[in-house]
């Protein structure tokens, strides 16, 4: 059954709140994160009011939502979630681990739920068991452990409820004020008293909430209009569906006459009036509308800041009960309102277009720099100053314009806290993760794609480094080992380290597995080169399969998809100590630093965090082997020659030239010596997709526009690299 209260609250107002729907869901997506971090970093021997605060809100601000667009079963569960943190938060229970389990339970079963109302999942989440759980833990009983790790698991299809049990069921916020009464409801001043009559048919639709009667109009408040309502419900739960019809600083509770308020009325008479100070007069009149902050399609109101914002809404539960004192809430509040107003959601489409059109602005100013150094600048002062200031600008909003699409690591650090505490749980092992330099900056582009590499090798160190504790503490080490998640920026690139403090590579183990496997490791290999075998495929250094690793499945496609990106791997370990896998990456794929290099007539650029070195060659340096390969010496080290002109067939007319200039470039943990006719000089790049506007090109990974307007192909140096091993 739908929540007919909200379909007759917008036919009202005149709006269809389908169309907040997504904001809905984008917003209880970011409040289930929160929500999740915030439980996994509870301390539970010394739980900070704050904290608990921080976590109700989210579940308070997920129920409002649910409630407001008749998702019963999210409402119910958030509901159940709330009283239970309610009752961690006012310190009438203690948290424990188990608490913290049937939590993390819920939010999963609440993104399923989302995700089906959503439309991307057919399946009706059966939360029998969690509201069960919930429920004994708010009693303050034990749960059966097989109940307090249960899944979530479908069933079978059931209707939808109306959220009217959120209404009715006694909020533990407002415990003081439950209990059957008679109070008198105050709603106003309104600019069209009528509005105050939806409150009347919402008594109707919801016939838990109680029963509800006019009073006659005193004419010492204009625009007021008064009611008795009869209700057990607790008044925190009708003010949130109160809120959706008028504003929440309209409404007032009272003892009937006017007199004292009921128990607990007083404290919400307080808040109120409280608001009204803060708020002007102006914004009292206007009606309210919905439930988001600045929602597409909204009249801007008060209401719409009072009940979209998430901050405000811990106003009311505080101010509900009176005994609860939150000194540390105020504090808080500030920062997290002023960030909420300070940003605003632009789909990635955008954000890329408008990357695509500054990079068209930086080559047309390459241009129009090219074609000036030819007049004087004497006598066209002013152009030439004008063409500096267009350069300084071009530069000013080509980085800008790139910062918008870069994100902190923390959106990819903040997943693995959840999935480690998991793992460990599965695999018997304490394991503590630290993460470092989360406020780092990568290209979102990159983030996306960094992501399922980085949970590979962080579970690899928990299932295959950390020790279980008993052989942790046999070694004298702690019985809980770390992982250490660490990004920093180094040069024009973002390094990720993956560390930990477990058993580390056993160099023997991995050339006798190599060996199994039928791959040439001779003794006498380094101990990098050995480290890098676990980057074969179907290599596996586990001694059984199980549903976390022993497959050979996961290093090489890590390395695979670490190099598609441009980045490399780089492994160290110390046995019985532990290990590090370093991923070093570029900042950003749409704008590189490359040095130009000409063959011939052509120009090539080469990404410029492969070049090793240059250096003049002559025909002494240069070997003959096998008839046709060829390679150089440099410094008793010998590399393949590549000569890009037989490479790319570059057309020459000046048959008498030789190249001298060899670059030698590094990749794939490999080097190769590139012959070439001169350097150009090293500059910023604007990256095209070669194969999007034409076609795939082999040993190409790009191309670029140059300032005299020529297309200048950017080389796929790992591709050259594995030209020269075959």
């Amino acid at each position: 059954m739908a929540d007919t209260s909200t379909d007759s609250g917008q036919m009202d107002a005149g709006i269809d709140l389908s169309q907040f729907y997504q904001v809905f869901f984008e917003e209880a997506g970011e409040n289930l994160d929160t929500m999740e971090q915030q439980l996994l970093e509870l301390d539970l021997t010394e739980a900070d009011d704050e904290e608990l605060n921080a976590i109700f809100r989210c579940a308070h601000s997920i129920k409002g939502g649910a409630a407001t667009f008749g998702f019963a079963d999210v409402a119910e569960l958030t509901h159940q979630m709330e009283t239970l943190l309610d009752k961690l938060r006012r310190h009438e229970l203690a948290p424990n681990a188990s608490m913290v389990d049937v939590l993390l339970a819920s939010g999963d079963a609440l993104k399923s739920m989302l995700a089906r109302h959503q439309g991307s999942s057919g399946e009706v989440i059966d939360t029998t068991e969690l509201l069960a759980n919930i429920r004994a833990l708010v009693a303050g009983e034990v749960p059966p452990p097989a109940m307090a790790s249960a899944p979530v698991k479908a069933a079978a299809p059931v209707q939808a409820a109306a959220p009217a049990p959120v209404a009715a069921a006694p909020s533990a916020q407002a415990a003081p004020t439950t209990g059957q009464r008679t109070v008198e409801l105050q709603v106003g001043p309104l600019s069209n008293p009528a509005q105050a009559d939806n409150l009347i048919d919402l008594f109707k639709e919801i016939t838990d909430l109680g029963t509800i009667a006019p009073l006659p109009d005193d004419a010492g408040l204009p625009g007021v209009r008064r009611f008795t309502v009869s209700t057990a419900s607790a008044e925190s739960d009708l003010l949130d569906l109160f809120t959706f019809h008028v504003a929440r600083e309209q409404v007032k509770f009272l003892a009937l006459g006017g007199g004292a308020a009921q128990p607990g009325a007083g404290a919400a008479h307080d808040f109120f009036a409280e608001a009204e100070e803060d708020q002007p007069g102006p914004s009292r009149e206007t009606p309210g509308y919905g439930f988001f902050d600045n929602a597409p399609g909204a009249p801007v109101n008060t209401a719409l800041e009072t009940v979209g914002n998430p901050e405000s809404q811990a106003a009311k539960p505080a101010a509900a009960s009176a005994a609860a004192k939150q000194p540390t809430a105020p504090k808080a509040e500030k920062p997290q309102a002023a960030l909420e107003a300070s940003t605003i959601r632009v789909s990635v489409e955008k954000v890329d277009q408008l990357i695509n059109l500054v990079g068209e602005l930086v080559i047309t100013q390459a241009m129009l720099a090219q074609n000036s150094r030819g007049l004087d600048p004497v006598l066209y002062q002013q152009l030439t100053s004008g063409l500096t200031d267009l350069d300084r600008n071009t530069r000013d909003l080509q980085e800008a314009v790139m910062s918008i699409r870069m994100i902190p690591m923390s959106t990819v650090f903040s997943r693995f806290p959840r999935m480690l505490r998991d793992l460990a749980n599965k695999l018997g092992k304490k394991v503590e993760l630290v993460m470092q330099g989360e406020a780092t900056e990568l290209d979102k582009g990159l983030v996306e794609k960094i992501t399922d590499p980085l949970t590979h090798l962080v579970r690899n160190s928990c299932d295959h480094g950390i020790e279980m504790p008993d052989d942790r503490l046999a070694k004298g080490k702690s019985e809980v080992g770390t992982i250490t998640l660490a990004a920093s920026h180094q040069g024009g690139s973002i390094v990720i380290e993956v560390r930990d403090d477990g058993r580390g590579l056993n160099r023997d183990k991995l050339l006798k597995k190599a060996r199994e496997k039928g791959i040439d490791a001779p003794d006498t290999m380094t101990d990098s080169e050995v480290w890098n075998l676990i980057f074969a495929p179907g290599f596996s250094t586990a001694d059984e399969v199980t549903d976390v690793s022993g497959r050979g499945v996961g290093m090489d496609v890590v390395k695979r998809n670490i190099t598609s990106l441009g980045g490399t791997v780089e492994i160290d370990s110390a046995e019985g100590y532990g290990m590090r896998v370093s991923v070093r990456l570029p900042l950003t794929l749409a704008i590189m630093d490359g040095m130009s290099v000409g063959v011939g007539e052509e120009v090539y650029i080469l990404p410029l965090s492969s070049v090793v070195e240059s250096f003049q060659v002559n025909t002494e340096m240069v070997k003959t082997i096998g008839g046709s390969g060829r390679v150089v010496e440099v410094r008793e080290e010998y590399m393949p020659v590549i000569e890009l002109e037989k490479v790319f067939q570059v057309p020459r007319f000046d048959w008498e030239h030789t190249s001298g200039i060899m670059v030698v470039v590094e990749a794939e943990s490999g080097r190769v010596a590139l012959l070439v006719d001169e350097l150009l000089g090293q500059q910023q790049v604007v990256v095209k997709n070669l194969e999007s506007n034409y076609r795939k090109v082999n040993d190409v990974s790009g191309a670029t526009i140059m300032g005299d307007g020529r297309v200048a192909l950017i080389l796929d140096v790992g591709a050259l690299v594995r030209r020269s091993r075959h």
